[in-house]
């Protein structure tokens, strides 16, 4: 891993005091997201949940907060963010919350400080787009869904 560390600023917002994001190991992409919630949540099977952190942030220009789910919690409940990944813009200083959704069989409780997501500080770039009538060539061309094969 790069000895290059991203300055991020973050702020505790909400009533329920919440850990600062961590990386669990060494090498890791992300940063752990905790539920900032006072009681237990649970949610249904096929049910969605929207999860707040108690975190603001402040991402740099050129950068984005990618909200990920947690493999573990993929693997044994079934339990991802919905709009994966969700966006953090560098402009937003609201709370981050996380959509999570069940898609496993039983019902699942989200317990105070539970690691349920996670966090990805990625670069960006803004497009500058250009108006035309046609596009180059490619051997691809315009095949779409399984075009390229299984």
């Amino acid at each position: 891993m790069s000895s290059f560390r991203l300055p991020l600023r973050v702020q505790k917002v909400g009533p329920v005091d919440v850990p600062l994001p961590q990386y669990q190991s060494p090498s890791a992409a992300g940063l752990d997201l905790c539920a900032a919630i006072a009681e237990a949540r649970a949610i249904e099977p096929g049910a969605r949940v929207l999860i707040p952190t108690g975190l603001a942030l402040a991402i740099p220009d050129g950068y984005e907060g990618q909200v990920r789910p947690r493999s573990g919690l993929a693997l044994k409940h079934g339990i991802s963010v919905l709009n994966t990944p969700g966006t953090v813009d560098a402009d937003y200083r609201g709370m981050v919350q996380v959509l999570l959704i069940n898609l496993g069989q039983e019902r699942f409780l989200v317990q105070p400080l539970t690691r349920v997501a996670q966090l990805v500080i990625c670069p960006v770039r803004q497009a500058e787009l250009t108006l035309v009538t046609e596009l180059d060539e490619t051997a691809r061309g315009a095949g779409g869904y399984g075009s390229t094969g299984m």
